[in-house]
C-alpha cells in the first residue's frame, strides 16, 4: 500500500485502505468478505493501470520527488555486494549530499558517485535535500581519480533539485567545481555510466552526468532547470510550473526520443517505491550489461565515442553573417 500518496494517487489509496479494513473485519468478526475484497482488488488494479498509463510531465515530476522513492544509498546496498565509502574533499570538509565510494556489482568492481536527498527532517537537513556544495563535487572528483588510477568503471546516480546556490557555496567556487567535474568526466579513460533515478535538475545533475551511457528510470525527470524555476523566470509565476514541465520535455520518454537518454528502465507499477528490490534488480542487470560492453573498448575509443556522443546531441543550422 502507498503510505504517502500523491494527489492523483489518493483514489487508489482510499480503495486499498478499504480493502485492508475489510480484511481486518473479516479476520476479527469471522465474516466472509472475500467477494467484496476481490471486487475491490480488481477495481484497484484497473484504476492503477488507467492512472499510470496516462501521466503528464507534471505528475511524473511529482513521482520523481516521492518521499518514499529509493535513493542512491538504497540502490547501492541493493545492487552491490560490498561498499566502502569515501568522505571529504581534502580541501574543506565532507558533503553528505553527495555519496562516493567503491563497490562490487557481480564480478565488476566499480566507483559509485551519487546524490542523496535523505529521509526524515533531520537527515534531509544534514544532506541539504540532495543539493551538493562545491566540496561534494570535489569529493566526486577524488572518486574519479581513484577510478582512473585503478581502471574502474564509474556509476553515477543522479537525483538532485540542483547544486546548492547559497552564498557559502558560491564563495567556495560552486561553478568552478561543477565545471571541473564535467571536464574530468569528459576525458577520463574508464567506462562511465549514469542512471537518473529521480529528479535530475540543473548543473547539480550535469556535474556527474557526462557519461558514455545514460540510463533513466521511467518516472524520473532530467532538465537544465526545475519547472518551478523556469516558470519564475519566464512568467514570473510559479503556478505556471505544470506548463513549464510540459515545455521542458523532462520525461524519460521525451529524452529517450531525443537521444539524450540511451536506455529507459521500466518501473514497477506505481513507481520504484512500490518495489525497490525489483527496481534495483532491473538497474543491476542494465549496469552489468553496459559495463561489460564498454569495458571491451580501448581507452582512446571510449573517450572519442564519449566526445562524439555529446557533439551529436541536438540539432543546429549554420548560416552566414549577412543572413543573420
Amino acid at each position: 500500500m502507498i503510505h504517502q500518496p500523491l494527489d492523483f494517487e489518493k483514489p487508489i489509496f482510499e480503495l486499498e485502505k478499504k480493502i485492508e479494513e475489510f480484511r481486518q473485519l473479516s479476520s476479527s468478526e469471522g465474516i466472509d468478505l472475500s467477494d467484496e475484497i476481490s471486487r475491490l482488488e480488481k477495481k484497484v488494479k484497473k484504476l492503477r493501470e488507467e492512472t499510470f498509463s496516462n501521466l503528464n510531465a507534471w505528475k511524473i515530476l511529482q513521482l520523481s520527488r516521492h518521499a518514499e522513492r529509493p535513493y542512491t544509498y538504497d540502490y547501492i546496498y541493493l545492487i552491490s555486494n560490498e561498499f566502502v565509502e569515501i568522505r571529504g574533499d581534502r580541501r574543506f570538509k565532507d558533503d553528505p549530499a553527495l555519496v562516493a565510494g567503491i563497490g562490487l556489482i557481480d564480478r565488476y568492481r566499480v566507483v559509485f558517485i551519487g546524490e542523496q536527498k535523505g529521509r526524515g527532517a533531520k537527515d534531509r537537513a544534514l544532506r541539504n535535500f540532495g543539493m551538493p556544495h562545491p566540496e561534494g563535487y570535489r569529493k566526486a572528483m577524488r572518486a574519479m581519480d581513484i577510478a582512473q588510477k585503478f581502471g574502474l568503471p564509474i556509476v553515477t546516480f543522479i537525483d538532485t533539485p540542483g547544486a546548492y546556490p547559497g552564498i557559502g557555496a558560491e564563495e567556495r567556487g560552486q561553478a568552478e567545481a561543477i565545471s571541473a567535474s564535467i571536464l574530468k568526466l569528459a576525458g577520463i579513460p574508464v567506462p562511465v555510466i549514469g542512471c537518473i533515478i529521480g529528479e535530475g535538475s540543473s548543473g547539480g545533475a550535469l556535474a556527474i552526468g557526462l557519461v558514455d551511457r545514460m540510463l533513466m528510470l521511467e518516472y524520473a525527470v532530467y532538465s537544465v532547470i526545475s519547472p518551478e524555476g523556469c516558470a519564475s523566470i519566464l512568467w514570473k509565476d510559479q503556478s505556471k510550473a505544470p506548463a513549464a514541465a510540459e515545455a521542458l520535455k523532462i520525461t524519460s520518454y521525451e529524452l529517450h526520443k531525443a537521444g539524450i537518454v540511451d536506455e529507459l528502465l521500466k518501473e514497477p507499477q506505481g513507481g520504484a517505491h512500490n518495489d525497490s528490490k525489483a527496481m534495483a534488480q532491473t538497474i543491476k542487470e542494465a549496469l552489468i550489461r553496459n559495463i561489460g560492453e564498454l569495458s571491451s573498448l580501448p581507452q582512446d575509443v571510449l573517450v572519442k565515442n564519449r566526445y562524439t556522443r555529446y557533439r551529436t546531441i541536438g540539432q543546429f543550422r549554420e548560416t552566414t553573417e549577412n543572413r543573420v
